[in-house]
């Protein structure tokens, strides 16, 4: 009876599915850097590529920098993302990238003066749309990618000036003070967003209804109760903002205890160099990112279920704070004529 019943165990054990694993690895490490010219533009975007040493084809996730980073920002997200089976394309944005500041006598002011420029700034999701028109030449194309590329799943990742950014490709509706007229510059290739510590600026705050409203795909926000702006226009409390304004998404926001502004991209120039709670916040950041892509883009039901029951709170645990929010059918608030 004792040998029959262990037996048991073994084939229930073997037969039973796995337990989801935000952190595990499958594939090998590939990267290169590339310039791409949208030549309708005349603009040069840079580009780091992290991709699988693999067959393919692989969901792709295009990465924004925040203001005053590079295509060599937020490695730890796109590295783990790759060795698990995505393609990262990680893109520089000129004018509101690191060679605004880099060797400036006064580089604060010069990512304020960059921040306050509106053309940079509608310059960056069609950086995004360009990059998306590029991989689907590229991935007939005789290359690194060639094959590699699933354009049906394509997610945008991004922080602070990023995280605008990806909230922006995903549908946030936004008064452009070049004329006044609220604009939206989705695109709706893009199936799944993340935005770290997204900013909530005062013209959004007048209109924080509407902003929102329009974004329709899955959205996973992330923040820290010290997420301050470094320009001082976003208070850490504003940063939840677009999680409470968008009814009509399936979102999910972190908040982690005692996390800065910077602990999502690393310590810039004069910073404090980053520490090891720097890295423990990447690491839960980088999981949840996994989760969020595998559950939206891969329509993983294991990733699903580990998000939206207790795997990626018991995983957060005391440094943070999960909540979930379903879409609902709301209406899209009339715009600003």
């Amino acid at each position: 009876m004792t040998a029959w019943w262990l037996i048991m165990m073994q084939v229930a054990a073997a037969s039973a599915p796995a337990l989801y694993d935000p952190d595990r690895t499958l594939f090998e490490l590939r990267q290169f850097d590339e310039v791409w010219t949208d030549q309708a533009r005349a603009r040069a975007v840079p580009v780091r590529v992290y991709h699988p040493d693999g067959a393919g084809p692989f969901p792709v996730v295009i990465v924004s920098h925040g203001l005053g980073g590079s295509r060599e920002s937020y490695a730890y997200l796109g590295k783990h993302l790759a060795a698990r089976g995505y393609v990262c394309v990680h893109l520089q944005h000129a004018g509101s990238d690191a060679e605004v500041w880099r060797g400036k006598s006064h580089p604060f002011q010069e990512l304020g003066r960059a921040a306050r420029d509106m053309r940079a700034a509608l310059a960056r999701p069609a950086d995004v749309r360009f990059a998306i028109d590029r991989l689907t030449a590229l991935a007939q194309a005789d290359g690194p990618l060639k094959g590699k590329l699933d354009l049906a799943r394509i997610g945008v990742a991004g922080h602070s000036y990023g995280a605008w950014t990806a909230l922006s490709v995903a549908g946030e509706v936004f008064e452009n003070p070049l004329d006044g007229k609220e604009v939206s510059l989705g695109d709706k290739r893009v199936r799944a967003a993340v935005a770290m510590s997204a900013p909530v600026s005062a013209r959004t705050r007048r209109m924080i209804d509407r902003a929102f409203a329009a974004i329709t795909i899955p959205v996973l926000h992330l923040t820290g109760t010290k997420d301050e702006s470094p320009l001082g226009e976003t208070r850490a409390i504003d940063r939840r903002a677009p999680f409470d304004h968008s009814p009509r998404s399936d979102r999910i926001l972190i908040t982690f205890q005692g996390a800065d502004h910077f602990v999502f991209s690393g310590r810039l120039w004069r910073m404090k160099r980053a520490g090891a709670r720097d890295e423990h916040f990447q690491k839960l950041t980088r999981a949840a990112c996994a989760a969020f892509f595998d559950a939206t883009l891969r329509d993983d039901a294991a990733a699903g279920e580990y998000l939206w029951k207790d795997g990626l709170s018991a995983r957060v645990g005391a440094d943070g704070v999960v909540e979930r929010a379903r879409a609902e059918s709301a209406p899209i608030p009339a715009s600003k004529p």
